[in-house]
């Protein structure tokens, strides 16, 4: 191993560090409490060593954001193709990205609710979020019908999904009624479509 390969691999280790342990931080306190200082201080390097890898703190969201988004798309992809038939893809994919952003909220809302450096839906966005969103449209598409942009379609579809994981987690609708909206947007969905 060269030297070079194991300063790459260090570094590498480093940001994984620091990204595991803003994850854990956000999730145990917000992310209000994930500050360089104080990650610096989880991690036993010092600021500067944080900045040598990271901007600042939204970079870090956006390393944590990228992250997440990969295991949104292994926990879409395990519901979409363990369905036996369209209809239930769709609804199986549906309760893991609601059960995502329920398990999961500070990841979630690093990916979804705060603003982070990251180009969504354009060419340049980084490789999960186009891939979390092909697990999407590989749900929704079938449900197309002529006329209907595939795109347009799931984009629709996403933004409902995510209202209604946002609002059931702010409490804005009572969560003893999800498993019904779910079904409504579903079967609404399944059958206009």
């Amino acid at each position: 191993m060269t030297i070079r390969t194991r300063r790459e691999r260090e570094r590498a280790e480093r940001e994984q560090l620091i990204v595991t342990a803003a994850r854990k931080l956000a999730e145990s306190e917000g992310w209000s409490a994930v500050t360089t200082r104080r990650l610096a201080s989880e991690v036993e390097y010092s600021q500067p060593v944080l900045y040598s890898h990271f901007k600042g703190r939204d970079a870090i969201m956006a390393a944590v954001a990228v992250e997440g988004c990969g295991e949104l798309t292994t926990a879409l992809r395990a519901a979409r193709t363990a369905a036996k038939d369209e209809r239930g893809a769709l609804a199986a994919l549906s309760r893991a990205y609601t059960d995502f952003a329920r398990e999961r909220p500070a990841l979630y809302d690093a990916l979804f609710t705060h603003a982070v450096d990251l180009p969504f839906a354009t060419p340049e966005a980084p490789a999960a979020l186009h891939e979390a969103f092909d697990e999407l449209r590989l749900a929704v598409e079938p449900m197309a019908v002529d006329g209907d942009d595939p795109v347009l379609l799931t984009e629709t579809y996403w933004a409902s999904l995510h209202g209604l994981a946002t609002l059931t987690r702010s409490d804005r609708l009572p969560p003893e009624a999800h498993d019904r909206r779910l079904a409504l947007l579903i079967g609404h969905f399944a059958s206009t479509h």
